[in-house]
């Protein structure tokens, strides 16, 4: 099997059970009905846990553009293999959101809240403040790559390891999750928006394509700096780039605490 076809298949796995929970938490009838947020962060967890058990003899099952692109940053990815996977990634991302349609489809007519509907496919912040939520999402992936990292750097029982990264995605859910829902993941969040706009669903809203640039800019930023953040104080190799991200990353965090405090100011 080849790298893209591992994370085609191992994306859409990730997608059709984290987007399904979501589903089947926000969507009338279902028997899921408001099982509330720990239940979702549950099942992405397991979601990710089973997608790297799945693909990740093949290709390392990154699901995810944002450790892609931080694996080839730091050298540990050659350029060249990476847009097999972020061609992956998508399409599997995209393939997975129409399953989860394909599997609810006496659902999306009954339930009448658009973005209900709307979240079964993509994030959307639980207070719209751009720089704010771009900090969620950069901090989220920054844990999620370095915790990957931390996770890389320890021994355990054969065939664990998946189950610690479903415990990361989880503890990142909990704590860091309110905010934006946690796309930290491109490809995650991208895919299944296309899919909400391509796709005949009854009753549905505007696929809200202001919004969509941050948890895609947001998690390769964030992913990125995590993978150079280790580099820099855990294996003692600074480079040019982890200065760079570095002054990215607190340039935005700046903006984010200067908007908000414009507008305690105004308030």
């Amino acid at each position: 099997m080849s790298n893209f076809t591992a994370e085609l298949i191992g994306t859409m796995l990730l997608i059709l059970l984290g987007n399904g929970v979501v589903a089947g938490v926000v969507l009338k009838d279902s028997k899921a009905a408001n099982g509330g947020w720990i239940v979702i962060t549950l099942a992405w967890g397991l979601a990710v846990t089973f997608a790297i058990y799945a693909v990740g003899s093949v290709s390392g099952a990154h699901v995810n553009p944002a450790v892609t692109l931080s694996l080839a940053a730091t050298g540990e990815l050659s350029w060249d293999q990476v847009p097999a996977y972020l061609a992956g990634q998508m399409l599997g991302a995209m393939a997975g959101a129409m399953l989860v349609w394909i599997f609810y489809l006496p659902h999306w007519r009954r339930t009448e809240d658009g973005e209900a509907k709307k979240a079964a496919f993509c994030t959307a912040p639980a207070i719209r403040s751009t720089w704010a939520n771009l900090v969620s999402e950069v901090l989220g992936t920054f844990v999620l790559v370095l915790g990957l990292m931390f996770i890389g750097a320890n021994k355990f029982s054969e065939g664990l390891n998946p189950l610690i990264v479903g415990f990361l995605i989880v503890a990142i859910g909990l704590s860091l999750g309110g905010t934006t829902g946690y796309a930290i993941n491109p490809a995650r969040d991208l895919g299944p928006r296309i899919a909400h706009f391509l796709l005949p669903i009854s009753g549905k809203i505007n696929s809200d394509w202001a919004y969509s640039w941050i948890p895609v800019v947001g998690p390769i930023i964030g992913g990125v700096y995590g993978a150079l953040f280790y580099q820099a104080f855990f294996k003692q190799e600074m480079s040019v780039l982890f200065y760079v991200f570095t002054a990215i990353v607190l340039a935005i965090i700046a903006l984010a605490v200067a908007k908000q405090l414009k507008e305690d100011r105004e308030a």
